[in-house]
């Protein structure tokens, strides 16, 4: 495990049309199995199981949301992936809920910025790295980090918390030193 100098927590995204998407999929996998039951009425018990299962977690989720706690609905998912898998040709649909539920963890992680002595790391999905050799200034100041780069890409995100004033000119030295020591 890499340990990093510095890690610059961002400012919370706002993620409702990734919950919006999720709670669409769920329903309409609430209404195609509810669909099956009554189509065919031998699969009601399997179809009442995904459904209850489904509606329970969603509803876990809302309890969530209401307390301020960022709801996940990957199990819920993964419910939905199954209920598919056993109806008739659902495999393809039970892939895509599958594919959803192992990306929504990581598209929710809390986007960080990491600087060490070689690199500078973004976790989004997929992690970008950039060397120093790539930038010309970061300036941590007011709340605000701005990443500047050779290719004229200006990149300025909010943090989370604003730092101190101390942690801020210990970091901008940092950064300094280390683009000094890289440069061109």
């Amino acid at each position: 495990m890499k340990t990093y100098d510095y890690i610059i927590v961002l400012k919370k995204r706002s993620y409702a049309m990734i919950d919006g998407i999720s709670q669409l999929m769920l329903l309409l996998s609430i209404a195609a199995f509810i669909y099956t039951a009554i189509q065919y009425p031998a699969s009601l018990p399997v179809a009442l199981v995904f459904c209850v299962a489904i509606i329970g977690w969603l509803a876990f989720c809302y309890w969530q949301k209401q307390r301020g706690v960022q709801p996940f609905y990957r199990l819920a998912l993964l419910f939905a992936a199954v209920g598919w898998y056993m109806q008739k040709d659902g495999i393809w649909i039970s892939l895509i809920y599958l594919i959803a539920s192992m990306l929504e963890k990581q598209v929710k992680f809390p986007e960080e910025i990491a600087f060490d002595a070689e690199e500078v790391v973004m976790n989004t999905f997929p992690k970008k790295r950039y060397k120093w050799s790539d930038l010309n200034n970061i300036v941590l100041k007011d709340g605000l980090l701005t990443i500047d780069f050779k290719n004229n890409k200006l990149i300025q995100k909010e943090l989370d918390e604003a730092a101190d004033e101390k942690v801020a000119q210990e970091f901008n030295l940092f950064v300094q030193e280390k683009l000094s020591q890289h440069q061109d």
